[in-house]
């Protein structure tokens, strides 16, 4: 389902072809690789993205997934509005933007997720705890954690949770920038991702 602005079947769309906006976090393309491959994706899979942002996660998905369904979920009225600009951008029509607050907000999805991407949202351990209740058997939780003590919540979660397959994967990703006269690495921030599935 590849679209005019990124005509691949490969993701990784560079970070400069979104919209953005001021102070809204974007999941860098680098990051962005290792969570759509903890998602482990399928063509039909049902997704949902709790903390879209700028929308990056749901836009690649969306491409990855062509008979899928993608919710992308926000609270902030003009982030909802830049996610849907970003998907009619790259022509992704199976992305539904869903403006509210996790985990209130997931009773009013009807179709139970093969995949959830956490990405933020407070309190985390009531989003995923709210969102293992709606997921499939077999099905797969990827959240990602900024701090020490995210890690930390998350992974005592799957714990309580038994969630089986756990990873726990830290990016540590440098890219070459131009500043002036001279060509330097730029450390991408780390960030934890973490991924654990329910059992059957």
């Amino acid at each position: 389902m590849p679209s005019s602005v990124w005509p691949y079947v490969s993701p990784g769309v560079p970070d400069e072809l979104f919209e953005r906006l001021p102070g809204i976090p974007m999941t860098k393309r680098e990051t962005r690789l290792l969570i759509i491959s903890q998602l482990r994706l399928e063509p039909d899979t049902i997704l949902w993205d709790v903390g879209a942002g700028t929308g990056t996660i749901p836009v690649e998905s969306g491409l990855l997934c062509p008979q899928g369904q993608i919710v992308a979920i926000e609270r902030d009225e003009d982030v909802v509005n830049l996610i849907q600009t970003n998907c009619d951008r790259f022509a992704v029509n199976n992305v539904e933007v869903l403006q509210g607050s996790a985990p209130e907000c997931l009773a009013q999805l009807n179709q139970a997720p093969h995949r959830v991407c956490i990405e933020g949202g407070r309190p985390i351990r009531q989003i995923i705890e709210a969102v293992w209740t709606h997921l499939q058997p077999q099905g797969r939780v990827v959240a990602t954690a900024a701090s020490l003590e995210n890690l930390y919540t998350i992974s005592e979660i799957f714990a309580e949770l038994q969630a089986c397959n756990v990873e726990v994967v830290q990016s540590v990703i440098n890219r070459l920038e131009t500043r002036g006269r001279h060509q330097i690495f730029a450390a991408v921030d780390p960030i934890f991702i973490l991924s654990g599935e329910k059992r059957s």
